[in-house]
């Protein structure tokens, strides 16, 4: 039984769309009321390539908007198990920043939430992709956008949650599996990963951090910290996959992984990330310069944690496009794990 049956089979209630809308589906938009009247869906549209959820871009003769819904598994690795009810903290992310326009504004507007069927309607913000481009070569950050990535990181991270709404922040479940994939999979011999598959000569490369003891010492204790509420409101997942370019600009869309954690993760992604995008080391100084450090902020932390996110990304699952020589790739691994090491 695979697991959407399995889910099914458990709630058998749960409505799930899927890329072809039938009348069932156009029926259930009319009784949530989120189709205006004599509104018509007009055409269904993949607005890009989903990681963790399901997303449609929905054409309407009056408008345009997004249906997201979270399923028990990722969407890009069916055959992963996820927490379904991450859709209820990223709606409650957006409510919470709703009231902080340095940061509101560059995310999209909730037009409506059914938590039963963990479904999210949202403004749709344009026809746009993603920034993983600037893994390619020669293509970067404009100073700009670096400014507004770090002004963004710096709002949030003053979004202050009264104690009595922090339950609605409680993501321990995507924690779990989070830490899972950034902690613990990357260092397993029996991962099933096949490193030499996405470039040749990985497996060797990788082959010392998977028995440096020492090393794991460092990372279980990273994962600790990671696995640990803080006080700080994180967006979970600060890389290019969730910074959108659309015609009026850079967005911020994705924060399923968010929680109340520590400045440091989400700083620490973004460093780690241009790092991996080659941009120059002027830039990550620009972005250290700037960013507003909250009270105890732990720099060694943060390099820790930007060795940790380099590590995972370079022989982990979640790779991604890097157009980096498998040499480049060593001296990263061989950095990054002295920057873990290094925090005592």
């Amino acid at each position: 039984m695979n697991l959407k049956d399995k889910f099914e089979k458990e709630q058998p209630g749960v409505v799930f769309f899927e890329q072809q809308l039938d009348a069932k589906a156009v029926e259930f938009l009319r009784n949530k009321n989120w189709l205006h009247d004599e509104e018509e869906i007009q055409s269904v549209e993949k607005p890009g390539e989903g990681n963790m959820n399901f997303v449609l871009r929905l054409v309407s003769n009056q408008r345009r908007f997004i249906l997201k819904q979270s399923r028990p598994w990722v969407q890009k690795f069916p055959q992963v198990e996820a927490p379904i009810a991450r859709i209820h903290v990223e709606y409650n992310f957006y409510r919470f920043i709703a009231p902080h326009q340095g940061i509101s504004q560059y995310t999209p507007e909730v037009l409506g939430f059914d938590p039963e069927n963990f479904i999210l309607l949202m403004e749709d913000l344009g026809e746009g992709a993603d920034y993983t481009y600037l893994y390619q070569q020669d293509r970067y950050l404009s100073e700009g956008e670096v400014k507004l990535l770090v002004d963004l990181l710096s709002t949030l991270h003053r979004v202050e949650i009264p104690s009595k709404n922090r339950q609605y922040l409680d993501n321990q479940s995507m924690k779990r599996l989070n830490h899972e994939h950034v902690f613990v999979y990357p260092f397993a011999h029996d991962n099933g990963l096949d490193l030499d598959g996405i470039q040749e000569g990985l497996h060797a490369v990788a082959a010392p951090y998977k028995e440096d003891t020492t090393l794991h010492k460092h990372i279980a204790r990273l994962g600790d910290i990671y696995l640990q509420e803080h006080n700080t409101l994180l967006h979970g997942d600060y890389y290019p996959g969730s910074w959108l370019r659309v015609d009026d600009g850079l967005k911020l869309i994705d924060p399923e992984f968010s929680h109340l954690g520590r400045a440091e993760f989400d700083l620490g992604v973004m460093l780690a990330h241009l790092k991996m995008s080659q941009h120059a080391d002027a830039v990550s100084n620009q972005v250290l310069a700037s960013y507003r450090r909250p009270d105890g902020f732990d720099e060694g932390l943060l390099n820790a944690f930007v060795g940790i996110e380099i590590m995972r990304r370079v022989i982990g699952l979640a790779q991604l496009p890097l157009t980096l020589s498998l040499e480049q790739k060593e001296l990263l691994l061989s950095e990054s794990a002295d920057l873990i090491k290094q925090y005592a």
